[in-house]
């Protein structure tokens, strides 16, 4: 995934990272096997719509601490992870041109897949310098709050956009993303 990149200590943040992304690559490409690219026919505030279902698909389970359908937030979480990543892809290079037509391979998808998940991690890895790990003094539920402040930005963004919208709408899909890694860790670390 980052070949330039600094190898992470093991159990480090940045391992847990790595981990984590590569397990959320790992289903995005089961799909993308499965169905092939059909979610390129999305349109970035179409894919905020799917990323806002998620989040509050979250926050109902914390708040009544059940699921009805078997899935729980981990696997809402994972979502979160891929959604911000194809929207992210999506603002790249935009929606397929037709149905059954794109000029994107599956290679290039998951080479694309890596580009982006090594920019957040850069992300990460400079906002850790000025924050430390702060978040994993935040509650779960709290997480969750962040991501949904930051889909909602996003669709304002997308809905009303201004010239310098397409940097702030990136920087709120990275942050969204690492704060649904940040959220995996956490439940990982419950378990344990």
């Amino acid at each position: 995934m980052h070949a330039h990149a600094e190898p992470a200590p093991r159990g480090s943040t940045l391992q847990q990272f790595d981990t984590l992304v590569a397990h959320c690559k790992s289903i995005f490409l089961q799909k993308l096997s499965r169905y092939g690219p059909s979610w390129r026919h999305f349109r970035p505030a179409s894919l905020a719509d799917q990323m806002l279902i998620k989040a509050r698909r979250i926050r109902t389970l914390e708040e009544q601490g059940f699921t009805a359908v078997g899935e729980g937030v981990e696997t809402e979480y994972q979502a979160l992870v891929n959604y911000a990543i194809i929207t992210l892809l999506q603002m790249r290079f935009g929606p397929a041109p037709e149905v059954g037509i794109d000029p994107l391979t599956p290679n290039q998808i998951s080479t694309f897949y890596d580009e982006e998940a090594e920019k957040i991690r850069s992300l990460l890895i400079a906002k850790n310098q000025d924050y430390g790990d702060a978040w994993r003094q935040m509650l779960l539920s709290s997480l969750t709050d962040m991501i949904i402040v930051k889909i909602v930005r996003v669709r304002q963004l997308l809905i009303n956009p201004s010239s310098d919208s397409t940097q702030e709408v990136v920087s709120n899909l990275q942050d969204i993303c690492n704060y649904a890694i940040f959220a995996l860790i956490r439940l990982e670390e419950i378990k344990e």
